[in-house]
């Protein structure tokens, strides 16, 4: 934590904000949970980049699979939620030894650490979709195929609703899943790469199919309810979420900002 000591305030502000009825205590152990998850998900990147199929199936367990069964069945495209946990890497490769997709991604600057990263993710993946390409991922979905794909960062005001995350009442949420849910009508399958407590691996958590939630529903409808799917799986290991990015960077016209000035100096990619 002290080799990162602007993102430990960050990480400290959006718990505060996210969970204002825990006790300052218990959000300060959280907090320390969280960053020795980050430790280890740095570790994890590289097991998901370059472990073998058959070394990894030997880490890891799957609930709730009959969900992806279901949705499958009905041979529709799947929107996969894919939540920005510390373990994203190897949800990804795990989910994808499973039933290989499309990863949705933002090109990264450095172009050794976008090939590596490129490289890794297609290891148990069919192609990959830049973030934006939303005709791109209609099409594919479509098609019937599988899309991973991450609603829960903030990326903007330009095409974002302001519509509440935990504790937050406003926050900016891409607008992405309403046209991606309007267009194709998938399939919307969240899930959840969890640590396991005892150390022994890793446990891949299916959640229901909540498509029928959100179609021929409006923008703020399924923003919110897309979020309220999203705080459900982080409850699952709140200390295993990526908590130490500006989830509240972008504000309504005329709100305060939720940051201070050492946060908000910070520039990085894919904050």
């Amino acid at each position: 934590m002290r080799a990162l000591p602007r993102r430990v305030t960050i990480a400290r502000r959006n718990l505060e904000l996210c969970f204002k009825a825990l006790p300052a205590k218990e959000r300060e152990k959280l907090l320390i949970k969280n960053f020795e998850s980050v430790g280890m998900g740095v570790l994890e990147t590289g097991i998901a980049w370059f472990w073998s199929d058959r070394r990894l199936r030997k880490w890891f367990t799957v609930t709730g699979y009959e969900h992806m069964e279901s949705a499958r069945a009905e041979n529709k495209g799947v929107l996969l939620i894919g939540i920005h946990f510390l373990t994203l890497e190897l949800g990804a490769r795990i989910f994808g030894m499973l039933n290989p997709g499309i990863g949705v991604y933002r090109p990264n600057n450095n172009a050794l650490y976008d090939w590596l990263q490129t490289r890794g993710r297609l290891r148990s993946n069919k192609t990959m979709l830049d973030r934006y390409d939303l005709k791109g991922m209609i099409r594919v979905l479509k098609q019937g195929e599988i899309v991973w794909y991450a609603p829960d960062h903030d990326y903007g005001a330009r095409n974002s609703v302001f519509v509440p995350f935990f504790d937050v009442p406003d926050a900016a949420t891409t607008a992405g899943s309403y046209m991606l849910v309007r267009s194709a009508r998938p399939a919307v399958v969240p899930f959840v790469p969890r640590r396991r407590a005892d150390g022994r691996g890793y446990e891949l958590i299916i959640l229901p199919d909540i498509g029928h939630e959100l179609y021929d529903e409006g923008k703020e409808t399924v923003a919110t309810r897309m979020n309220r799917a999203i705080e459900r799986a982080i409850s699952l290991a709140p200390e295993q979420y990526m908590w130490l990015h500006r989830r509240f960077k972008t504000r309504p016209a005329g709100k305060p900002a939720l940051y201070g000035k050492k946060e908000n100096a910070i520039e990085s990619n894919g904050e």
